[in-house]
């Protein structure tokens, strides 16, 4: 029950980042819109990952998880702007399992309905399902990368890639 109200918690605080206010001289406040802007395609050539990228909602404190494409968590970043978009898919073909060979330096590109973003990987690592600091805001522009590991899926694979 803990692990839930802090995963609310956080989706609350990275929704909260990510809904950007205007108040614009008029004293009129206007709300930006980023519906068209959130991935649709992850692809990474190195480790032959190439699979759609659908939103997922928190749904009883869990974001939503598909067996057919990635996720993008609806309350982490948005590709082009500071703050931590997060990814992620189950370790099975046709989705993450490759991402388990992939290396420092590979190139991920994230694709919208509007553009491509290329991104570099900067670190990878092993974490605790509870260690949910991963999916943090940042301060710069990041993207990371999840999916399962160790025996059993017990553990997180984490790949971490900042804007090129």
């Amino acid at each position: 029950m803990k692990n839930r109200l802090v995963i609310l918690l956080i989706g609350f605080a990275l929704g909260f980042f990510l809904t950007r206010i205007e108040a614009p001289a008029n004293g009129y406040t206007i709300e930006k819109s980023f519906s068209n802007s959130f991935p649709t395609r992850i692809i990474i050539p190195s480790v032959s990952i190439d699979t759609s990228v659908k939103k997922a909602l928190i749904i009883n404190g869990y974001w939503q998880v598909f067996s057919d494409s990635a996720a993008w968590g609806d309350q982490s970043g948005i590709p082009g702007r500071i703050g931590n978009q997060v990814i992620f898919a189950h370790k099975r073909s046709g989705l993450f399992l490759p991402l388990t060979d992939i290396q420092i330096g590979a190139k991920v590109y994230v694709l919208t309905n509007e553009k491509s973003y290329a991104y570099e990987v900067k670190e990878i690592k092993d974490v605790k399902p509870f260690q949910i600091e991963v999916v943090a805001p940042t301060s710069d522009e990041t993207l990371t990368l999840y999916t399962c590991t160790g025996f059993g899926d017990i553990e997180r694979l984490i790949v971490v890639a900042k804007k090129i």
